[in-house]
């Protein structure tokens, strides 16, 4: 009989990684109210914003602003693609800074014009830096399992991008099925791998829905012992680089499905599913999860 953790820790990504690519202009006010719900769900680490070029993501050109009235929760990240955004995020007060990374050279190109190394390169005297100044450093590994231009990944090129992050000293590595491809025992294969390899790292998995394979995904990385896992209020989010890919998994239905197998979380459904109501309105398309149809149908 296999065992699974008795507590998960849930990285709540919606207002960066859900709101990040979305289409429609969502205001500063609704992001903090947003986050403010997410917060009152119980949520503990979240994903605020995001310091990147307004010309490129014109979706989180409020960032510094979300910064300085955001209801802040436990461990509050930020994403930061390069030094400069590095920078901003440090002078709005930071202490909690997202990195990331392809393992595909091809969708690193794409995605912010280097390859696989280059990106390495260029982050490594960042990374080093943020740790001599005692910052949290989070790596995000992008196209873990599959890639929509090079197609699967190989586990030991995975964990051969996520060992030199570890050299480096970062604090977690969040290892994401960035399109939504991979299948429970691909998952089940790869974070055992991670877990032997990194022992002393914090290790989340990143899971989208574009097959609904997600929770299928998660129960068997939490059957290799993972026990932090990223996901989406709402099921929000998608991957402009990704042509297909659907959002996040979302946080309402895996605090559900470990609610039903007993593992603790501290997150209350209903409120995060009052979180999604508010954010519902402003975004480009319908939220389809399970948990947020009973919630609408007044059957939680």
């Amino acid at each position: 009989m296999f065992s699974l953790p008795k507590k998960v820790t849930i990285i709540e990504v919606g207002p960066r990684d859900g709101l990040q690519n979305e289409k429609n202009h969502v205001e500063t006010d609704v992001k903090l109210e947003f986050i403010r719900l997410l917060k009152k769900s119980g949520v503990t680490e979240m994903e605020l914003t995001s310091f990147v070029s307004p010309k490129w993501v014109p979706q989180m050109s409020d960032a510094l602003e979300i910064m300085e009235n955001a209801d802040l929760v436990e461990r509050s990240i930020v994403l930061a693609p390069n030094a400069k955004g590095v920078a901003l995020a440090q002078e709005a007060s930071a202490k909690s800074i997202a990195i990331f990374v392809g393992v595909s050279n091809t969708f690193n190109q794409k995605n912010i014009n280097r390859t696989t190394a280059e990106s390495v390169e260029a982050l490594a005297p960042v990374i080093l830096k943020l740790k001599d100044e005692g910052v949290f450093v989070r790596a995000c590994i992008s196209t873990a399992f599959y890639c929509p231009y090079e197609g699967k990944i190989e586990v030991d090129d995975c964990i051969e991008l996520c060992r030199q992050f570890v050299a480096l000293g970062v604090d977690e590595l969040s290892v994401a099925d960035t399109i939504g491809m991979a299948n429970p025992v691909e998952s089940y294969e790869l974070f055992t791998r991670l877990r032997q390899s990194f022992p002393s790292v914090l290790l989340t998995a990143h899971f989208h829905d574009t097959r609904k394979m997600a929770l299928a995904n998660i129960f068997a990385s939490l059957q290799a012992g993972i026990d932090r896992f990223d996901s989406a209020a709402g099921g929000l989010g998608g991957c402009p680089f990704a042509d297909g890919a659907t959002g996040n998994v979302a946080t309402e239905d895996v605090v559900n499905m470990l609610d039903l197998l007993e593992i603790s979380t501290g997150i209350d459904v209903k409120q995060v599913c009052e979180a999604v109501e508010k954010i519902a309105p402003h975004v480009s398309r319908p939220i389809e999860s399970g948990m947020y149809r009973l919630y609408e149908n007044g059957r939680i």
